[in-house]
């Protein structure tokens, strides 16, 4: 195998991964939504609904997927074709996944991932 073959595979099993991702944390969260996980990040007196429940734990899933499908397009436009116009296309693709990204964490979150508070001052306010 040659070195462009390597990174071609490579980056085919991170695609692999970050679909196989999406796929089991989708199934994965229906079950956990019913049995009212809760994630770390939501206080404790915070009720939220078995919906709202499954819409949080579906959408890290899918935050990493998109993660693992960065990283395999990165991979691959960088090692294996190094032109203007695949840097480009991989530029948009980051772009739309980027903004994916930021709108499902402030769907996750209720914040922008910059608006992240310190948890002690959390504590501090609330005591």
């Amino acid at each position: 195998m040659d070195f462009r073959q390597i990174i071609e595979t490579a980056g085919q099993y991170l695609d692999f991964a970050g679909v196989a991702v999406m796929v089991v944390g989708a199934v994965i969260s229906v079950p956990l939504a019913f049995r009212g996980k809760t994630l770390p990040e939501s206080p404790a007196d915070q009720t939220v609904s078995r919906y709202r429940q499954y819409r949080q734990l579906l959408g890290r899933s899918i935050l990493l997927g998109l993660e693992l499908l960065v990283a395999a397009d990165i991979i691959r436009t960088v090692a294996v074709t190094p032109t203007f116009t695949s840097v480009g296309v991989l530029a948009i693709i980051v772009l739309i996944r980027t903004f994916l990204s930021f709108s499902l964490e402030l769907e996750i979150t209720g914040r922008w991932p910059w608006q992240k508070e310190n948890r002690q001052q959390n504590a501090a306010t609330s005591a």
